[in-house]
């Protein structure tokens, strides 16, 4: 056996848990929100068929070696309701999504693939509204949509348009940037304002009425990321907390790390309007998605440099170091609040938001 196979194999041996045994006998909505219950999901059904050493690992995306050359593989479906939205739409959004997916394992975006499942009925001009928009983030992320698919449903039987995106990128280091990495004294940065994109759908949808409009942060973050990978050599791992948001991506890094880690309330960046809307609705601004932010894990003596380099980018100009690892307890995350207590952060249960990627 290989090195880097028997390294692989050890790593997935410290991440084994115990299977969760799903309680429900159908899918609820809950399972799609990329909290704790799609989390049991994956592991209960998915991996359990599928297991495999790559998969095992549960990144955002799968990376392999093919004669010397390191590639990253990822896919996504996208089901956002409305379709357009402040800020973006589906189509721009299925787009960055899958190369920020590929951005999380430092690879620069190359080729996508994109699947249309379209429900009778749907508008001629708001598909073509949605593939130029996808057309145009493809080009400005200096990517290709080289294959396809399009199928359609019965009226009544879709959301007007789901879309599947399938991406490949090459990695041009030789940094492992697997979330088993993070360790104790490392520091926690975030590269902006969260909850932009949840709450902007909210508003689309009819559910929320503000007097100043809230856009969505949907964004390519490959550029923003190949910066930071430039000018530090040690980053430890990198995810964009899309579903769940910011609360369950440290979640999963913690579990899978065995590490606690501890964030301060008062560090974390949050537009007023977006936390007066979630007061509003009654959620935390930790849970709701993003689009177009990225949460970076780093050494103390670098996390200085990150940052430095991130307000550099105009995607990262409000990042701010939100907190840091300790060594127990582990697998947890706790929140430092601002009058000086602090409480346990856990990953999201339920479905507090509508579909929003």
């Amino acid at each position: 056996m290989n090195d880097k196979f028997s390294d692989v194999l050890q790593q997935i041996e410290s991440l084994k848990r115990k299977t969760p045994k799903l309680q429900e006998k159908a899918i609820t909505m809950a399972h799609g929100a990329g909290g704790k219950a799609t989390h049991d999901l994956i592991k209960s059904v998915f991996l359990e068929a599928f297991r495999n050493p790559m998969l095992e690992m549960l990144e955002d995306q799968a990376t392999f070696e093919i004669k010397g050359t390191k590639f990253a593989f990822t896919t996504d479906a996208f089901t956002v309701y409305p379709h357009f939205f402040s800020g973006g739409d589906i189509g721009c959004l299925s787009v960055h999504g899958t190369i920020n997916d590929l951005a999380t394992a430092g690879a620069r975006p190359l080729f996508l693939s994109a699947a249309f499942v379209l429900e009778e009925g749907f508008p001629i001009q708001d598909l073509k509204r949605i593939v130029t928009s996808m057309a145009i983030a493809a080009r400005k992320c200096n990517v290709q949509i080289v294959t396809g698919d399009t199928k359609t449903v019965q009226r009544g039987k879709g959301d007007g348009v789901y879309i599947v995106t399938t991406g490949i990128g090459v990695v041009e280091h030789s940094l492992s940037l697997l979330t088993t990495n993070v360790r104790p004294g490392d520091k926690v940065i975030l590269s902006g304002t969260i909850g932009e994109h949840g709450i902007a759908v909210m508003i689309a949808r009819g559910n929320l009425e503000l007097e100043s409009e809230i856009e969505s942060d949907t964004a390519p973050l490959w550029d923003m990321v190949d910066s930071v990978l430039k000018v530090c050599s040690k980053v430890r791992c990198m995810r964009d907390p899309t579903r769940g948001g910011v609360a369950t991506v440290l979640n999963e890094i913690a579990q899978s790390s065995q590490v606690c880690i501890r964030v301060y309330d008062e560090a974390i960046p949050v537009r007023p309007e977006v936390r007066g809307a979630c007061e509003i609705l009654g959620i935390d601004p930790l849970y709701v998605a993003n689009e177009g932010k990225m949460v970076f894990f780093v050494p103390p003596e670098d996390a200085e440099l990150v940052l430095t380099t991130l307000r550099q980018n105009p995607l990262g100009k409000n990042a701010a170091v939100i907190g840091e690892v300790e060594e127990e307890p582990k697998g947890i995350v706790l929140l430092e609040t601002g009058v000086g207590g602090s409480r346990v952060l856990d990953m999201l249960t339920g479905d507090p938001l509508p579909r929003i990627c």
